[in-house]
C-alpha cells in the first residue's frame, strides 16, 4: 500500500479527515512522553487489535524516532501480556523485515 490509507476519507469527507489529522498531531506531539515511546504504545495497541500494517508503520516510526529493536520487542511483550498471543502473531508478521 502506498500513500496515506485515509486518502479515501480525505476525498470523501475532508472535514472528518481534518479532525483525524488534528488528533494525530496532538497525540504525536513532542510534548510529554518521548515520541519514540508514543509510537511504541500505539504499535502495541495495533498489535492487540490485529492491525498488521499499523504495527509495521508504527514500529518503523518508533525506530526512526530513536527506539531500539529491543524496545520494539518489549512493546510486543506488553501486547502479549495484555491481549494474548494473537497480538504476537500479528507483530511477527508485521516485524519480519524490521527486527
Amino acid at each position: 500500500m502506498t500513500g496515506n490509507p485515509l486518502n479515501t476519507i480525505k476525498k470523501a469527507d475532508p472535514d472528518l479527515f481534518g479532525l483525524i489529522e488534528q488528533g494525530g498531531e496532538l497525540t504525536f506531539s513532542e510534548e510529554g512522553i518521548p515520541l519514540q515511546y508514543k509510537f511504541l504504545i500505539a504499535m502495541a495497541l495495533d498489535a492487540s487489535k490485529g492491525a498488521e500494517n499499523g504495527v509495521r508503520n508504527l514500529a518503523t516510526q518508533a525506530i526512526n524516532a530513536g527506539a531500539t529493536k529491543e524496545e520494539v520487542m518489549q512493546a510486543v511483550r506488553i501486547a502479549n501480556y495484555v491481549s494474548g498471543v494473537g497480538s504476537v502473531h500479528i507483530a511477527a508478521n508485521a516485524l519480519k523485515d524490521i527486527v
